[in-house]
């Protein structure tokens, strides 16, 4: 493997690292534009539940939060009927609950109406938090594992909002990242403002997004204001960080303060996906799309491209994937990891296509066809 480094060649390897047996069952949750479909995989065979739940709603996000003794899956659904709620399972998607009062809901004086749930995020640090990323961009904490939610004010009241503009996508606050290391330290990614971080709880937050480019603005090198589609935190070192442009692929080692371009290698670096190996450092995962006028997949092959160093070098990986001509576009949440070890790596596309790795992207194989448009995916090892 070119550029590859293992984590036995002295790679620095997370703990909590979960070994597959025959025994082991990992859940898969595919959000699609119109309906939430739900795979198990117990000694290596998959089986997706008969029909989507949620049928002709669209789930723009989806979390499985194994934090407590009982797993428990959020969804943030929106029908065009009813608008947009969060769900949530306590019986692996069974069954699902919806507050009596909406989950998330802006309050009378800010004069802004919920459009989308970008983002559920259970913390790091704190078992019965759970974040909410929304359109409009804003931020929500809930402290009853997502039952309820309240605004974060003063990331709503930024003195920059006003000059926040909405991406193609919409205004939405697609990316929350928490610290395991300490409960107050929150990043945040709005399409088109940036980056954001806080490290007393919500309080203050600072732009932070050093070294990142907008090449769309008159000013590339802005304060805020660049359309950053994803970020992914390291494993085995919390405070590095990979991010994915709109336009460049980039990597911080001090938790978002500065940030170094790290595409060179890459087929493009447009692209909206980006994912971290849930255990060895240093190794990342992108899905490079042609140009954002031309929104297929890098040289309209389907390939997933890894890095085993931090981004100092990348590899192609196809086993397995269409060897001809593709056109499925990966999403910024339609890819993740599990905790798994090897990993399991996957990723959904417009083409309604879902995709699995059990060792760690090396080769993978076809879950799903013919789905609607997948918008997320999210996994976790269950036992």
């Amino acid at each position: 493997m070119v550029g590859c480094r293992l984590a036995g060649d002295g790679g620095k390897v997370a703990k909590n690292a979960v070994e597959v047996t025959g025994m082991t069952e990992v859940l898969l949750a595919v959000g699609t534009r119109k309906g939430l479909f739900i795979g198990r995989r117990r000694g290596g065979v998959w089986k997706f539940d008969e029909s989507p739940y949620f049928n002709a709603q669209a789930l723009y996000s989806v979390a499985v939060d194994t934090r407590g003794p009982t797993p428990r899956l959020l969804a943030g659904g929106d029908s065009s009927h009813w608008g947009p709620s969060v769900f949530h399972s306590d019986d692996l998607g069974r069954t699902w609950a919806e507050p009596a009062q909406p989950a998330v809901k802006f309050p009378k004086d800010t004069g802004a109406s919920l459009e989308r749930v970008w983002q559920l995020h259970p913390a790091a640090a704190e078992p019965d938090v759970v974040y909410a990323g929304t359109e409009p961009a804003a931020l929500f904490r809930s402290e009853d594992r997502g039952e309820s939610f309240d605004l974060v004010r003063p990331l709503w009241e930024h003195p920059t909002r006003s000059r926040w503009v909405p991406g193609g996508g919409g205004e939405g606050l697609h990316t929350v990242l928490t610290d395991e290391r300490d409960r107050r330290a929150v990043t945040v990614a709005v399409s088109t403002a940036g980056v954001f971080r806080t490290g007393d709880g919500g309080e203050r937050w600072e732009p932070s997004n050093s070294g990142v480019s907008a090449v769309f603005l008159p000013d590339p090198n802005p304060e805020f204001g660049q359309c950053v589609h994803k970020i992914a935190q390291d494993a085995a070192t919390p405070d590095r960080l990979y991010l994915q442009n709109h336009w460049g692929v980039y990597r911080s080692d001090d938790a978002g303060a500065h940030w170094t371009d790290i595409g060179a290698g890459l087929p493009s670096t447009f692209g909206f996906a980006v994912a971290a190996h849930p255990h060895r450092g240093d190794t990342a995962y992108v899905f490079p799309i042609n140009a954002d006028s031309d929104r297929v997949p890098a040289d309209r092959r389907c390939r997933v491209f890894r890095t085993a160093d931090a981004g100092r070098s990348w590899e192609p990986l196809s086993a397995g994937l269409p060897a001809e001509d593709h056109y499925g576009t990966v999403l910024r949440d339609a890819m993740c990891t599990d905790d798994a070890d090897p990993a399991g790596v996957y990723f959904g596309n417009r083409n309604g296509e879902v995709f699995a790795s059990d060792d760690d992207g090396d080769s993978w194989r076809q879950l799903a066809s013919h789905l609607p448009d997948v918008l997320c995916v999210r996994a976790a090892v269950l036992a």
